[in-house]
């Protein structure tokens, strides 16, 4: 029987070695083509960074100036206290209901997913089926009928409408993400269960829940992150300027191109920044769930 070897580890001199070895032209390439798309995509974000540090004069420059002479980070102080424009409360009405249905996705996804995945019974295959060709509905076509049924309700300048639903299902993306994670997982870890007595909640709860911690983060970054940069459902549902969600309050920041005879537009950046921070922090603090979920997903699915 062969006896397996193992890899001799690398010595300084060898790791030095492969330092000193030229890159191949396709790697030179690549690494350019990185580097023009790293710059593309990321200079209007550096032109929006450096324009909420500008002075008004630098703002309508011409022609533009990209640094500012001198960072005015007292517009991220300024910005938080203009007349007329709450940009505090704004920021909290996203973050409730960016919390609310993030939660509500989560919870609700999980279980149908878990339904799905472990029981059987009559028309649960027709069921996933449906549910699954929601997926291909336009959002435009439900909008009529959920504005109806939420003006009967009363719920019209409210922001029930914007969190509650997600408490019914969480959608079908997140059933059926949750659904295809819930098959990987081996059946005899339920019996197993089972056996020792557990119930189905207890089951669902501490065996299978606990094993599902990349899906359950990929699931609640891409819900937060889309709930947070929502416009269309704040937009329509909402009228009053302090019900509004940051997305839409920024809209009606551009509306108000000054106050008191003073341009806003580098206060207007420096609130773009504001609003963008917390989608940054959610993505970065579950970043490797998130990745390890995407890959997994990649795997199996």
């Amino acid at each position: 029987m062969a006896i397996s070897q193992p890899f001799p580890a690398a010595t300084p001199a060898s790791r030095a070695d492969r330092r000193r070895k030229p890159l191949r032209p396709s790697r030179v390439v690549l690494y350019a083509v990185v580097l023009f798309f790293a710059a593309l995509f990321g200079f209007p974000l550096l032109w929006t960074l450096m324009a909420s540090l500008k002075t008004v004069q630098e703002t309508f420059a011409y022609p533009p100036v990209f640094f500012p002479a001198v960072p005015q980070f007292g517009n991220y102080i300024r910005v938080l206290s203009v007349e007329r424009i709450p940009v505090l409360l704004w920021t909290w009405n996203a973050a409730y209901i960016t919390a609310l249905t993030t939660l509500g996705t989560v919870i609700t996804a999980s279980l149908v997913g878990y339904s799905f995945a472990r029981f059987s019974y009559r028309g649960r295959d027709a069921l996933f089926l449906i549910t699954l060709a929601t997926l291909t509905l336009p959002a435009q076509v439900t909008l009529i009928p959920q504005f109806v049924l939420f003006h009967r309700l009363g719920w019209i300048n409210t922001h029930l409408p914007l969190w509650v639903p997600a408490w019914f299902g969480g959608g079908a993306f997140g059933i059926f993400l949750m659904r295809q994670f819930f098959l990987t997982i081996p059946r005899d870890l339920d019996e197993a269960a089972l056996i020792d007595g557990a119930s189905y909640p207890r089951i669902f709860w501490s065996v299978l829940l606990p094993l599902l911690k990349p899906p359950i983060v990929t699931l609640a970054i891409i819900t937060a992150l889309a709930t947070w940069s929502d416009y269309q459902s704040p937009i329509i549902y909402l009228n009053s300027p302090d019900k509004f969600t940051i997305s839409v309050g920024l809209h009606f920041f551009v509306q108000s191109p000054e106050v008191g005879g003073e341009p806003l537009q580098h206060l207007l950046m420096a609130a773009c920044v504001l609003a963008m921070i917390p989608a940054v922090i959610i993505f970065f603090a579950g970043q490797r769930y998130f990745v390890q979920g995407v890959v997994m997903s990649g795997l199996k699915g």
